[in-house]
């Protein structure tokens, strides 16, 4: 068993290593919102249950251990988001912070039969992988939109940035998971992109494309 506190941190350790193979004292502060010398009491408590490898000064990293405890919280996570989603009608940027709270429900017999329930889903709202049972992924190929050149297409499937700000522009302009959209232009002077989806065609951002995940 483990506390919730324990838990986040060892979700935290995770989710840097996936998105930047690498997990020092001072991303996870920042990540966490703490102090660095607090974060430095836990990493020494989590070495000693051995869940991470921790060097002072150098990066962390995940035991085995400490690997299946990070999957069976993020599978718990995404499987509410995905769960509250499409079974309760929530919209996809306002059931993080629900998960956050519903991830540390222990019972696993619950979680397999949410699952079940819902038809083993593999992927969450956002284009996230939802860990099985056994902590396996189904890894999809995503890159950010920005690879894409004037007349390529691709296919929405995950973002880069989770905040409920940038989910809610996106729902507004219909650039949501499963869209396909097509690259007309890229302006030279701000990077801006001209889109063509859904019959129409709009500008975004250079910072809403980088922050689109795309199959091609």
């Amino acid at each position: 068993m483990h506390s919730f506190t324990e838990e986040n941190y060892i979700k935290s350790i995770y989710h840097l290593l996936v998105r930047t193979q690498s997990a020092t004292t001072n991303d996870i502060a920042a990540v966490l919102g703490t102090k660095a010398a607090s974060v430095t009491d836990m990493l020494k408590k989590l070495a000693d249950k051995k869940l991470i490898n921790y060097t002072r000064y150098q990066g962390v990293s995940l035991t085995e251990s400490g690997e299946q405890v990070a999957l069976a919280v993020v599978r718990k996570h995404r499987l509410w988001e995905y769960f509250l989603v499409e079974k309760l009608n929530f919209k996809w940027d306002e059931v993080h912070e629900m998960a956050e709270e519903l991830e540390h429900i222990t019972s696993t017999k619950l979680i397999d039969r949410l699952d079940e329930f819902m038809g083993c889903p593999q992927f969450d709202p956002h284009g996230d992988p939802i860990p099985d049972a056994d902590g396996r992924i189904i890894q999809q190929q995503m890159q950010p939109m920005l690879v894409l050149c004037k007349d390529q297409s691709g296919t929405i499937a995950g973002v880069a940035n989770h905040s409920p700000a940038f989910l809610q522009y996106l729902e507004k302009t219909q650039l949501t998971i499963g869209q396909t959209i097509t690259v007309k232009e890229v302006t030279d002077y701000d990077l801006s992109v001209q889109l063509h989806t859904n019959n129409k065609e709009f500008n975004i951002s250079h910072e809403v494309a980088k922050n689109l995940l795309i199959i091609i």
